[in-house]
């Protein structure tokens, strides 16, 4: 006769009840979301194996080596990449740091473009200078890197198109370059999006973004991805694994979500922001437009070989105003908001200090800087908006086209 289990008491129901409800039916389309700490196995021998296989295989062990909801996210991203496997971190910055740490040892020597963003030239001067390690800059073009280059040179690391004005190097001589000579290269792939453009597709090592922008799109959610080729990955896996980063499943999720419409706001981007370009290049008081996809950009020719689109950043110069007088346009604006992240569906604007975040080129003599993120609006109403936030400040009717 089989054994009857005895009743249990309430606080006993409590604890164990719901943990095993199976549903008959279908399935969600998208996967649930993963909430745990804890992870449990049948048997000792089943939790044994899984520590046994866990530093080289992608396992479902405890909460901060990854979740369900956060894998799924991993493979969407990894995908898009074109790359072996993909890491997730609780911010783009976050993301930065953990490839620094997992490939560059003190006494090494790092190769960084002039066009990164301000927090990784932070990084450098607060704690991989300190550490030991030595940090050149080179031209934002990479037209110089050959020329820093040293035997203890470990890495290249490039942003392309650059922040702020959108500088384009070319990615596959600067990848020829550091593997000629043993080095990794490492490009921040934030504005490409894995859409626009694919890194590892063109001879880089390891892949970053910031996945608080468009993969998530929504502007609610921080996280960082890294996607590395398979013969760098193990590196990075283990080093991340010692230093316990983990995201939240519902942070993944708000991602993974995102990701599922990234293709056609891309396109909306692109398209009004191109609409936008145009406009301004028209206009007597703008000087300059930065955007990779317009003719006029110095990076032009490299965009169009190795990209496939482009977005809704661009930036433009001032001919004739003051650093005040550009504070007072971006304040004029009533359809943009007034911050410094983009990549969600809402138009923002920012004053931009290019001077301040360069070191191999003298930006000093430019006129004012506007940074310009074009979102889901309809661009005639943003054009409207633009434009009688510059009768405001100059006013002058006439000069705006």
């Amino acid at each position: 006769m089989s054994r009857q289990s005895s009743p249990k008491r309430l606080a006993t129901r409590l604890v164990k009840g719901g943990t095993h409800t199976t549903v008959v039916g279908g399935r969600a389309v998208n996967p649930p979301v993963v909430r745990a700490s804890t992870v449990l196995f049948d048997s000792m021998d089943d939790l044994n194996d899984a520590r046994r296989r866990r530093g080289t295989e992608r396992m479902f062990t405890y909460g901060a080596r990854g979740n369900p909801t956060g894998f799924a996210l991993e493979d969407v991203v990894a995908d898009l990449e074109g790359g072996y496997r993909t890491r997730l971190f609780p911010t783009g910055l976050a993301a930065i740091s953990m490839v620094f740490l997992a490939y560059v040892r003190p006494g090494d020597h790092v190769l960084i473009s002039d066009c990164v963003y301000q927090p990784l030239r932070h990084f450098v001067e607060t704690f991989l200078k300190p550490w030991g390690v030595h940090v050149t800059y080179f031209r934002a073009d990479g037209s110089d890197a050959d020329e820093h280059f040293t035997a203890r040179t470990k890495l290249i690391y490039v942003e392309a198109p650059g922040s702020l004005v959108y500088e384009m190097c070319d990615i596959p001589a600067l990848a020829d370059l550091a593997h000629r000579h043993g080095a990794l290269l490492v490009a921040d792939n934030t504005w490409g999006s894995g859409v626009q453009c694919r890194p590892l597709m063109l001879g880089a090592d390891v892949s970053i973004m910031a996945a608080t922008k468009y993969l998530s799109g929504h502007s609610d959610v921080m996280m960082g991805t890294v996607t590395t080729t398979q013969e760098v990955w193990q590196t990075l896996s283990t080093m991340a694994d010692a230093q316990g980063v983990a995201v939240s499943p519902d942070d993944a999720y708000l991602v993974l979500r995102g990701t599922r419409t990234l293709a056609a706001r891309l396109q909306m981007h692109e398209r009004h922001a191109l609409e936008i370009a145009h406009w301004l290049e028209s206009l007597p008081d703008v000087a300059r437009v930065f955007c990779p996809a317009l003719p006029t950009h110095p990076g032009h020719a490299l965009w169009q070989r190795d990209c496939l689109g482009t977005n809704g950043l661009l930036s433009f110069e001032f001919a004739n105003a003051t650093t005040a007088q550009a504070d007072r346009f971006v304040d004029a604006l009533e359809l943009f908001g007034i911050g410094a992240s983009w990549g969600g569906f809402e138009s923002l604007a920012t004053v931009t200090n290019v001077a301040g975040t360069r070191t191999c080129e003298d930006w000093s003599s430019a006129g004012p800087i506007v940074r310009l993120h074009i979102g889901l609006e309809d661009p005639q109403d943003l054009i409207d908006d633009m434009t009688a936030a510059l009768e405001r400040v100059f006013g002058q009717p006439s000069r705006v086209g």
